[in-house]
């Protein structure tokens, strides 16, 4: 069985639309909300729709993670956002790799991304965290900041990250590919629906800084590229 771990803030515009497209590719599979506080009808609506709501009072995408993946019953674990941007239909093909002996698959939205999806600065900043991330911990990751994961929960332990925040997405794909079989799939990312929430100068900068002080504190690193994209 897989888990869906959707973390959510205030997203009743798209949080619906997701869910359902979930139970299109997955009637079977455990769709866990994880809110955090929303002040809109985002709560009411996932358990309306038959999805398990917990919530996490302290902000945090880390956080939000955290918590989803503590209550998690699945052997698979499938991330993506809740405001529309990551298409559910493409965790099935994730899923394959897994059978065929990765352990962790990474969306990778650089390749197919419009414009309205993703703005130049937002391309941009991911392309300079992208090179960091490779020099730094010498791992062929082209999207360090993708938020559509599928993995086997069994390596959790080994790869669950220490951040609390947007650091978090980058960490544990670093912590997967240095440790384990990694894969990057091509995926179709779409424009958010609803309110944006990214601080791309201020998220941008304290992800970069979390790279840098991981690198030298921890000591992660591999001693060559690991090469497994699609």
């Amino acid at each position: 069985m897989i888990s869906y771990i959707i973390p959510a803030l205030n997203e009743e515009d798209s949080i619906g639309k997701v869910i359902d497209a979930i139970r299109a590719v997955d009637k079977e599979g455990e769709i866990i909300v994880v809110d955090s506080n929303s002040k809109d009808k985002t709560a009411e609506i996932a358990n309306s729709l038959g999805a398990i709501v917990v919530n996490e009072s302290e902000l945090g995408y880390g956080r939000a993670y955290r918590k989803g993946f503590s209550i998690a019953k699945g052997d698979i674990i499938a991330t993506l956002d809740a405001d529309g941007t990551y298409p559910p239909n493409e965790i099935a093909h994730m899923s394959e790799y897994l059978k065929n002996g990765y352990d962790f698959v990474s969306g990778e939205r650089l390749s197919n991304s419009s414009r309205d999806a993703m703005s130049l600065q937002h391309l941009i900043g991911n392309k300079v965290l992208n090179i960091f991330t490779k020099v730094l911990f010498m791992v062929d990751i082209n999207d360090s900041q993708s938020g559509m994961w599928v993995f086997k929960k069994e390596i959790l332990k080994s790869i669950e990250p220490r951040g609390w925040g947007m650091e978090f997405s980058e960490e544990i794909k670093i912590r997967a590919a240095t440790s384990f079989r990694y894969k990057e799939h091509s995926i179709n990312y779409a424009r958010r629906m609803g309110e944006k929430k990214l601080r791309p100068w201020k998220d941008g900068i304290t992800n970069l800084l979390f790279l840098i002080k991981l690198r030298f504190r921890s000591g992660i690193r591999t001693k060559s590229f690991k090469h497994s994209r699609s």
